[in-house]
């Protein structure tokens, strides 16, 4: 008798989630939003060699030109005479950047305490209950605090953004982890004597991506705009650093004569949380069987 070779549940899930860029691509809305994030994280990444001016260079001669009237400055100037077109590429960068430092260092390390608490019901009370303190302070008070004892700028931002991140991402990963270790294969694993660090990177943890990476998805839309607000408010990047939040705060003073200096980038936040937004919805009902049905 042939014996046939069973794979693993990692490799199983493995095999899933290649199936869900097919099936997600498929939606319309899901392709739109894929396609406009993947061009504007080109973009950005490019900024240096597609940016038509220095985002720095001021020329109060083009002070205030609205967009499209002139043709070397597509979305006008600011009031310093910098090109619009040139601080939104750098600014788009540097706020995707941002999040992308919140989101990974935050995320992973909620993702960690999360499948600890489930995997180790003995730390799991203490753990979810420091969590529950994390998440009933705003991510907005604790960039006010953070920046009232470092002062303003990127640093205490991201610091924030991620303290903020974490009990969020430890609810979710708990208790999805919670669900994977009812299964039959953590029993079998054990039974061979398996150990806990083996299980947890063998079969907890791949097991609890695909839950993870959709509420990553949409935390990261909502990073963003948490994190463009309190440049808004002057905690985060000082002028005259091209940064979408301090760009739309800049642009205040003007907007009943130069109201595109705030609309610009406050659209282009919009335009980045939508796309993540639908994203991580279309891939939420992508990855839930019961969705699909």
């Amino acid at each position: 008798m042939t014996d046939v070779a069973v794979p693993s549940p990692a490799v199983a899930a493995m095999a899933t989630r290649r199936s869900v860029a097919y099936r997600l691509l498929r939606e319309p809305t899901a392709f739109v939003s894929t396609l406009f994030l993947v061009l504007v994280v080109v973009a950005a990444v490019l900024a240096p060699w597609i940016a038509p001016y220095d985002p720095y260079f001021t020329d109060q001669a083009k002070a205030l030109r609205p967009p499209f009237e002139d043709p070397s400055y597509l979305l006008g100037t600011d009031a310093q005479g910098r090109d619009m077109l040139s601080r939104l590429l750098y600014g788009t960068r540097l706020t995707l950047l941002m999040g992308l430092v919140a989101l990974v260092t935050g995320g992973g390390l909620g993702a960690l305490v999360g499948i600890l608490a489930a995997y180790y019901r003995c730390v799991d009370g203490l753990l979810m209950r420091t969590m529950d303190v994390l998440l009933s302070f705003p991510a907005i008070l604790f960039g006010l605090a953070i920046a009232a004892i470092t002062g303003p700028g990127l640093t205490p931002i991201v610091i924030a953004l991620a303290i903020a991140t974490v009990p969020l991402l430890a609810r979710i990963a708990r208790s999805t982890a919670l669900v994977v270790m009812q299964q039959d294969y953590i029993d079998a694993a054990r039974s061979v004597g398996l150990g806990d660090a083996a299980i947890i990177r063998r079969y907890l943890m791949p097991n609890c991506l695909s839950s993870i990476f959709v509420f990553m998805t949409l935390r990261f839309g909502q990073i963003i705009l948490i994190g463009a607000a309190l440049s808004f408010l002057g905690l985060g990047a000082q002028p005259p650093t091209a940064e979408l939040g301090t760009m739309a705060a800049n642009g205040r003073d003007f907007l009943f004569f130069a109201p595109h200096i705030a609309t610009v980038p406050s659209l282009s936040i919009f335009a980045i949380v939508l796309a993540f937004n639908v994203l991580g919805d279309a891939l939420r009902d992508v990855l839930d069987p019961r969705l699909r049905q």
